[in-house]
């Protein structure tokens, strides 16, 4: 009877981690599906912990409730780890493919240490430059992938290679997509670095402390369009690797990247177009599908 609890138990957790990729994370719950079948649990589970840290900050009320949300999730790791059990359900996915496959601790701590990092900045705590910019999308994007690489059993240094540059190109392009959002909340741009503000003209300076003008929409376009363009550096890197062919599914987040830069380069780089938000990444959800599954048949990413 004990046995069977636990299965039904472990099954409502990996079921519960893929609701939770489909309502939050829809283009890369359809990046996963393309996985082949013995990946996808532990893919789903590690795809639901990003879900969980990715949103603490934007679905509380008070900042300090979200940063109590990403502390847990930090002290929560280290549990998991030790084999103590935590009552839930993304926690409990990740028991158990921990307890099944090669899963670094070191990826699940960088990720959830950066989001804290993040969340622990004032608005007026101003990134300096795109590379500061990189780190936080690598911590974050890239080691996500790592942990799917793992899970799946890949070792590969040269997909590894593929992944941090992935991570990279589409940690920078969310980071862009947010803008319009902090903007509305704290009239903010938190993610345009103080380098590039000064150089297309953002740059404000009152009471010593710095801030980016929301108001000038050329050099905001200028701006994200230099950020855009690193990302893109990143996925042409990424793209000359001979990555194994068992890897290449796992990097089909990449796509993802693509139809995010097309889409970018459409609207001329302007974040607050609302074509930006229609269907999958600004096109329609059955061209993304075809775009993926064709990707995924040709062995490409």
């Amino acid at each position: 009877m004990s046995s069977v609890s636990t299965s039904n138990g472990a099954r409502s957790a990996f079921s519960y981690c893929v609701q939770q990729v489909r309502n939050y994370d829809y283009h890369h719950y359809l990046c996963l599906l393309e996985l082949p079948q013995n990946m996808r649990k532990s893919a789903f589970a590690i795809r639901a912990f990003n879900v969980e840290t990715s949103r603490a900050m934007d679905v509380a009320s008070d900042p300090r409730i979200g940063l109590m949300r990403l502390l847990w999730w930090q002290e929560s790791i280290d549990k998991i780890f030790s084999n103590k059990l935590i009552e839930h359900p993304v926690a409990q996915a990740l028991s158990s493919i921990i307890s099944e496959h090669k899963v670094s601790k070191i990826w699940l701590k960088r990720s959830v240490e950066a989001r804290i990092k993040d969340a622990q900045r004032e608005v007026t705590d101003i990134q300096e430059t795109v590379e500061d910019l990189e780190r936080y999308a690598e911590d974050t994007v890239s080691t996500i992938l790592y942990s799917t690489l793992q899970s799946g059993g890949i070792s590969s240094t040269v997909a590894d290679h593929a992944a941090s540059h992935i991570g990279k190109a589409s940690g920078l392009l969310l980071l862009l997509k947010s803008l319009p959002y902090h903007a509305n909340r704290n009239s903010s741009l938190p993610y345009i670095p103080l380098k590039v503000a000064e150089k297309h003209g953002l740059l404000v300076s009152e009471g010593g402390k710095y801030g980016i003008r929301v108001d000038s929409r050329e050099g905001l376009c200028n701006a994200v369009f230099e950020i855009a363009s690193v990302a893109n550096a990143h996925l042409k890197k990424a793209r000359e690797l001979k990555v194994p062919a068992e890897a290449r599914a796992v990097l089909l987040p990449a796509v993802a990247a693509q139809v995010t830069l097309d889409t970018l380069s459409r609207v001329q780089f302007d974040v607050f177009d609302s074509r930006l938000t229609r269907g999958i990444l600004g096109i329609p959800p059955l061209w993304f599908q075809l775009k993926l599954k064709w990707c995924s048949w040709r062995g490409k990413y």
